[in-house]
């Protein structure tokens, strides 16, 4: 009889740990990241902020439900392979979420895929801001090149006359050469000429030295971070445009923070509009960088794809405890659309409800040398907050 009762005990007991076990909710996140090809470097970013959010943050979910984060190469800027990655992580593994992205073409490769398939999309970097116009389904967590182009055109036509727009000949890069030709020409300033450089094995050398023949002012430079940034910074040396007063400006990626100490001295005193430096002594941002740090090795800094990483997963884990792991698509997005970060190392953001873009703030930053280090300081907050300039004007057409 004691046999029989402990067999019914223990049998009790399994019954409890198969109930236990089939109630617990996993949520899947499909996580497409360049790992190969052009972009690698970038991709390893993205891949950083993931994994080391998850590190700190992986257990924060209701009682009984976890994450599982299914990861695929799209190669760089590829969109059919990014179509097909896509399609894989939607059709076979049935994942609640889709993140990632280096690459803006990648991210127009599968928006009509996350409208028909009502699949949440958040980027962690790809920066288009058009994209997502007919794409209810999408948001972003990174940031437009509106946000900062316009604003450094509006800051340059106060200091400089005259200036030449360079930037990399993809969608990112025609918005950023948009927005600083608005800015700046508001302001009364001249566009002298504008050039756009192939973004697969960018030669810039003729590039610049026909800017250098040209004699601007300025030279406003955008180009998709990486190693791509340090090419460009040392045309812009060996060219001795510097030397002959042609001063460099942009955005944040022509001196991206994990790229900066491979660019030399010559980076000293570039001037860009962005909503992130590593170097900032915001609380949030002292801690991203020491646990980056101690992660991944004391003399790699985050930048800023790091970071966008790191807040769609946030923003995605928030999704997921608001509706304690019972993933509903719809439900989702009107969440995002009403998330705001006061955590993030970058300052506080938004999504806007209206466009699902991040409302940003901006900061005016110069390349000092801190301890040493070439470092992004930020010299000025332009806005706590900024919408993407380029929707308001379109609002307005």
């Amino acid at each position: 009889m004691k046999k029989n009762k402990f067999m019914q005990l223990g049998l009790g007991i399994l019954s409890v740990l198969a109930i236990s076990t089939s109630s617990a909710q996993t949520v899947k996140i499909g996580f497409m990241g360049t790992y190969s090809g052009p972009g690698a470097a970038q991709g390893d970013q993205l891949d950083k902020g993931v994994k080391l959010f998850m590190k700190l943050n992986g257990d924060k979910l209701p009682p009984g439900v976890k994450v599982e984060i299914i990861t695929r190469d799209d190669t760089g800027p590829n969109p059919d392979v990014a179509k097909r990655v896509a399609q894989e992580l939607i059709v076979r593994e049935k994942v609640n979420y889709l993140t990632g992205f280096v690459w803006s073409p990648n991210m127009a490769a599968i928006a009509p895929l996350t409208t028909e398939a009502k699949v949440p999309y958040i980027s962690m970097n790809a920066a288009a801001a058009r994209v997502m116009n007919n794409a209810p389904y999408m948001a972003r967590t990174s940031f437009t090149l509106w946000q900062s182009a316009y604003p450094m055109g509006q800051w340059a036509a106060k200091k400089y006359k005259k200036a030449y727009t360079a930037v990399s000949d993809f969608a990112p890069g025609h918005e950023a050469e948009e927005g600083f030709i608005k800015g700046f020409k508001e302001g009364g300033g001249e566009i002298m000429g504008s050039v756009r450089i192939p973004v697969a094995n960018p030669d810039f050398t003729p590039f610049i030295q026909k800017i250098k023949d040209t004699k601007p002012d300025v030279i406003f430079g955008f180009n998709p971070a990486g190693k791509a940034a340090t090419g460009m910074m040392k045309a812009y040396s060996d060219l001795g445009l510097a030397k002959a007063g042609i001063k460099f400006i942009g955005t944040g990626d022509i001196v991206t923070d994990e790229e900066l100490q491979g660019m030399g001295d010559v980076a000293l005193g570039v001037t860009t509009v962005h909503h992130y430096s590593a170097n900032s002594n915001r609380p949030s941002n002292r801690a991203f960088v020491a646990a980056y740090k101690k992660e991944f090795g004391e003399n790699l800094e985050p930048g800023f794809m790091a970071v966008g990483a790191w807040d769609a997963m946030e923003a995605i884990f928030y999704t997921i405890r608001e509706q304690n792991g019972k993933i509903d698509s719809d439900k989702t997005m009107e969440l995002l659309k009403k998330y705001k970060s006061t955590t993030s190392p970058r300052g506080e953001f938004s999504i806007d409800p209206e466009t699902r873009d991040v409302i940003n703030p901006e900061y005016l930053r110069e390349v000092r040398k801190v301890n040493g280090k070439l470092a992004n300081v930020e010299i000025e907050t332009l806005s706590t907050g900024i919408k993407d300039p380029m929707k308001e004007f379109d609002k307005k057409k």
